[in-house]
């Protein structure tokens, strides 16, 4: 490696969510263990983002790193169109008995943003199936964010969203409003009336509802009342509409259940995960779907007309499988708990300051919003001076840790957040 790597990175990398012409400051890594990131310089600092939301067992575990080997030592690809391996079937057992009895069939891909344009697409050809090709829009609420590709694109919210720019070029769907009522208030339905009036209005031409279950995401760390999620359901089995739920930043235990779903007691008819699938060694995602939809997709002796070049991957399958039999035996609920707990006592104080707009925590997810967007070039100088790492957005200054943090570890990192909004 050249000796001047780094200017070699500013001068030719385009890192994610940045600009080539002001790029943020980006940090050197070189090497990482449990909750922590070691610096080129030698610092460690506590990765309170588990690398977007993914690395829920912390970084380098022994039981991860042995999946990988033994598997490598086997193949490292192998093509699945024509072919099949066994740690892809191990993994689709593995989903088909921890996700809702109607999930019966698992469609492999390489990304998250990509099982949801699988997902869009299944929906699409089911209604297709069917003989009524006029179903062909999508109903979701604002505030949503299902990915960067084009068909992602086009059901994360189309304003305050990340894809704006986009909005006269993308799919033209129906949005509702995000519901306002929080998971530990009680329940108004007037939140989904609109949605209600939505569906009602143009069901003959809707081909599915697709929402981020009780946690948006990158749309605004925004937490819901599982009620308006059931209502949903209800909605969808009244006019016949499929449901797709978008798990990719909440499986694997993030909010406290295995399942997001799950806090509202409903099945999908299409599900996608991604993310903590592979406890965040390599990228995979799959699109579970009911019995019901698979046959609507392949009626009349169609296929369907996907099939990523990495799809099923060995080596993300066996780590994938790898992960979820740690997580399953770990005690992860305890774990997600005493986050939230953690969260919820240290930082629930910030409310009274001036600059914040709201605190809130669920599962193993802490917020703090502020009423002005962050410098995140600064606050991220000053979060690596207190030996933590997070990548706020917008106005929000968040954690998603690893389940696997230290208690001593969660409380420096909350010590640096309150430090940040304190010193602003």
């Amino acid at each position: 490696m050249q000796q001047n790597w780094r200017a070699f990175d500013s001068e030719h990398i385009w890192h994610p969510y940045a600009s080539l012409s002001n790029p943020l400051d980006v940090y050197a890594v070189t090497s990482a263990q449990g909750a922590r990131l070691t610096l080129e310089d030698g610092r460690e600092v506590i990765d309170g983002m588990a690398s977007w939301w993914c690395m829920i067992h912390g970084y380098n575990h022994p039981r991860l790193n042995t999946a990988i080997e033994r598997q490598l030592k086997q193949m490292a690809h192998v093509m699945f169109g024509g072919l099949t391996h066994e740690p892809a079937v191990e993994l689709v057992q593995h989903l088909v008995d921890l996700t809702p009895e109607p999930l019966q069939n698992v469609f492999f891909a390489d990304s998250g943003s990509v099982s949801v344009e699988v997902a869009i697409k299944m929906a699409l050809q089911y209604w297709q199936g069917r003989g009524k090709r006029q179903k062909r829009r999508l109903l979701t609420i604002r505030n949503g964010y299902h990915g960067d590709t084009f068909g992602a694109m086009s059901v994360c919210d189309p304003e305050g969203g990340m894809h704006h720019l986009f909005s006269g070029i993308l799919p033209q769907q129906l949005f509702a409003p995000a519901p306002v009522t929080a998971p530990y208030e009680p329940w108004d339905s007037a939140d989904i009336a609109v949605f209600t009036e939505l569906i009602e209005k143009h069901a003959d031409e809707l081909a599915a509802v697709i929402l981020e279950p009780v946690v948006q995401g990158a749309g605004g760390m925004r937490f819901y009342h599982p009620q308006y999620l059931r209502q949903v359901r209800e909605l969808c089995n009244r006019f016949g509409l499929l449901l797709i739920v978008d798990e990719i930043a909440t499986g694997f235990g993030r909010t406290g259940k295995l399942f997001a779903c799950e806090h509202a007691a409903v099945a999908a008819d299409i599900l996608c995960v991604g993310k903590a699938l592979t406890g965040g060694y390599l990228s995979l995602a799959a699109t579970l779907v009911s019995d019901e939809v698979a046959s609507g997709v392949c009626a009349n002796e169609q296929v369907f007309m996907h099939g990523p070049t990495y799809m099923a991957n060995p080596l993300a399958c066996a780590v994938a499988n790898a992960s979820i039999e740690l997580l399953l035996e770990s005690p992860w609920q305890q774990r997600v708990n005493a986050i939230h707990s953690h969260f919820d006592a240290n930082l629930k104080s910030l409310a009274g300051n001036e600059h914040v707009a709201d605190v809130r925590s669920f599962g193993a997810i802490g917020v703090v919003e502020m009423k002005q967007p962050l410098d995140v070039a600064q606050v991220q100088r000053e979060l690596i001076g207190q030996g933590v790492w997070l990548r706020p957005f917008g106005k929000l200054l968040y954690a998603m840790p690893p389940y696997i943090i230290q208690q001593e570890e969660l409380q420096q990192l909350t010590d640096a957040i309150c430090h940040v909004v304190e010193n602003l």
